[in-house]
């Protein structure tokens, strides 16, 4: 399995986790749940996001034209 390989599989691993907590804030939350199922799902999201990015860069770059 090639680098970028593994890094979309982080990617989705991390969305996953990032969008189950943010779809968790529909039930009835403590604030202090609130605040930290927010934070950590928009940063997982972030995460994933930019690890996408960065294994479309490198599987670009490794295919020889």
């Amino acid at each position: 399995m090639t680098g970028w390989a593994i890094m979309y599989i982080v990617a989705g691993v991390l969305a996953l986790i990032g969008g189950a907590l943010l779809l968790a804030l529909t039930r009835p939350q403590s604030a202090g749940k609130v605040y930290a199922y927010r934070m950590i799902g928009i940063m997982a999201l972030a995460g994933a996001a930019s690890l996408a990015a960065s294994a479309a860069a490198l599987k670009a770059w490794s295919i020889a034209p």
